[in-house]
C-alpha cells in the first residue's frame, strides 16, 4: 500500500491536504507527495464511469471483467487512506473533539453533495423519460417510485434509504465518515486492536447478515458493516501499517503468490464470459466458490484487491519518474478532484445511455460516448484545478496562521 501524503480532502477539496504530514505516537508518514494515490483514484473514476454505461463494449477494459474485484475497492481503500492521513494529524495536535468535528463537517458536506446530485440526477432522468415518452428510463435507473410517490421517496432519499442506480457510493462513504472518529482514535493508540475490531465486525456481519434496509425494498448495495473493513485497512496503512508491510511487499514470494491468485481469478472470470469453458468447472468447486458477493465484500474480492495492490506497490515505486509525465497527468488531476468528477460521471453515464438508446447503440457510438465522457471529466478536472490556482493567487485570498494550515483549517 502506498505510504505518502495525499493531494486532497477525502473525495473533496485538495486544499486541506496539501503539505500535511500524518504523525502518530508510533510512526510518521513521509512528507513527499505520493502521486500513485491520485493516479489510481482517477483511473478508478474512469472505470466506474465506463461500468455505469449499460451494454458498453468499452467497459471490457475495466478490471471487473478480469478478476473478482473492481474499481469500487480501489476507491474505498484510497478513501480510508486519505481520511486517516488528513485527520490523523488534526487529532494528534488538536485533540479528539476538534478532529471529530472536522470529520463530521466533511460528512455533512458530502451529504449535501449527495442531495444535490440526487435532485439533479432525478430531474435529468424524469425530463428524458417524459420528453421522449420512454418510461423504461425511469425503471432502468430505479426512479419509478419517485415518479409515482415523490413525497415519500424524497424523505426516504434524505434518510439515504432510496438511491437511484449508480448512486450507492456516496451514502456508503457518508456512513463510514460518521463512524470514523472513534476508529481513528483507536487506530492512533492501538492500530492492531482497531484492525482486529474491523475484522471481527466483518466476520459477524457474514454470520448474522446485518445490513441497512433500502427503500422501497431490499438492503444497501454496499453493506457498510462489510465495506468498513477495507476502509479501516486503508486508514491503518496510512498510519504506519504500510511501513510494517514493506518487507512483505518487497518479497518475491508475495509477488508470486499475488500473481498466481490474479491468474486464478482471471481464469475463473473467463468461464463467466465463455460458456463452453464453464462446462469444465467441477460442481464442487462452484459450490465452494460462489456466490462472490459484492454487497458484503466477499473475501475473494478483498483478496483480489490485495493482490493487485501488492503488485502495484512492488512494481511502481513512489519515485517512479513516469508519475510526473504528461501521460498520467489527466488521471492524476481527476483523482485530485474526486467528488466533483464522480458526480459528473454519474450524469455522463446516463447521458451516454440516453445517446445509445435514442441515437445509436452501435459500436462506434459506444466508443464515442465512452471517450467523450472521459474527455469531459478530464476537462472539468483541469478547469477546477485552474480555477483554484487562480483563486489562490488573488490578493484577497485569506491568510491563515501556520498552526491552522497544519491542522487542516478550511480553505
Amino acid at each position: 500500500m502506498p505510504v505518502a501524503t495525499t493531494s486532497q480532502e477525502p473525495m473533496l477539496d485538495r486544499a486541506e491536504a496539501d503539505s500535511k504530514v500524518v504523525t502518530t505516537h508510533a510512526a510518521a508518514v513521509p512528507g513527499a507527495r505520493d502521486l500513485r494515490l491520485d493516479l489510481f483514484r482517477g483511473i478508478a473514476l474512469w472505470l466506474i464511469f465506463l461500468d455505469h454505461i449499460p451494454s458498453n463494449i468499452v467497459a471490457w477494459v475495466t478490471i471487473r471483467n478480469y478478476g473478482f474485484s473492481d474499481a469500487t475497492e480501489i476507491f474505498i481503500f484510497i478513501s480510508g487512506y486519505t481520511a486517516a492521513f488528513v485527520y490523523g494529524r488534526a487529532m494528534h495536535e488538536r485533540g479528539f473533539v476538534v478532529a471529530s468535528a472536522r470529520i463530521l463537517k466533511r460528512a455533512w458536506q458530502i451529504y449535501v453533495a449527495h442531495v444535490f446530485l440526487f435532485a439533479i440526477y432525478l430531474a435529468e432522468i424524469a425530463y428524458v423519460a417524459r420528453g421522449f415518452q420512454n418510461p423504461l428510463y425511469a425503471e432502468e435507473m430505479g426512479v419509478l417510485d419517485f415518479l409515482q410517490q415523490p413525497d415519500v421517496t424524497i424523505v426516504q432519499a434524505l434518510l439515504l434509504k432510496f438511491k437511484p442506480v449508480n448512486m450507492d457510493v456516496l451514502p456508503l462513504y457518508i456512513v463510514l465518515l460518521l463512524l470514523f472518529p472513534p476508529i481513528l482514535w483507536l487506530l492512533r493508540r492501538s492500530a492492531p486492536a482497531a484492525l482486529a475490531g474491523a475484522t471481527l465486525l466483518y466476520a459477524l456481519n457474514w454470520e448474522f447478515g446485518w445490513n441497512i434496509p433500502a427503500y422501497p425494498s431490499g438492503v444497501w448495495a454496499f453493506n457498510p458493516f462489510a465495506w468498513q473493513l477495507l476502509f479501516v485497512f486503508g486508514a491503518w496503512c496510512a498510519l504506519g501499517g504500510a511501513e510494517k508491510l514493506g518487507g512483505l511487499l518487497r518479497s518475491r514470494i508475495t509477488v508470486w503468490v499475488a500473481g498466481a491468485y490474479l491468474a486464478f481469478a482471471f481464469v475463473t472470470t473467463l468461464t463467466w464470459h465463455v460458456p463452453k469453458l464453464a462446462a469444465y468447472v467441477p460442481r464442487w468447486f462452484e459450490v465452494l466458490l460462489y456466490p462472490i458477493d459484492k454487497t458484503n465484500l466477499d473475501v475473494l474480492r478483498f483478496a483480489h484487491f490485495l493482490a493487485l495492490a501488492a503488485l502495484i506497490v512492488h512494481f511502481i515505486p513512489q519515485d517512479w519518474p513516469a508519475l510526473k509525465s504528461k501521460w498520467f497527468r489527466p488521471a492524476i488531476v481527476c483523482g485530485q478532484h474526486s467528488l466533483e468528477i464522480f458526480c459528473l460521471g454519474v450524469f455522463l453515464a446516463f447521458a451516454a445511455h440516453f445517446a445509445k438508446v435514442e441515437v445509436s447503440g452501435g459500436i462506434l457510438m459506444q466508443f464515442f460516448v465512452s471517450i467523450a465522457g472521459i474527455g469531459i471529466m478530464i476537462g472539468a478536472a483541469w478547469l477546477i484545478t485552474w480555477y483554484k490556482s487562480v483563486e489562490g493567487r488573488k490578493p484577497a485570498a485569506r491568510q491563515k496562521p501556520p498552526e491552522t494550515d497544519l491542522a487542516g483549517g478550511g480553505a
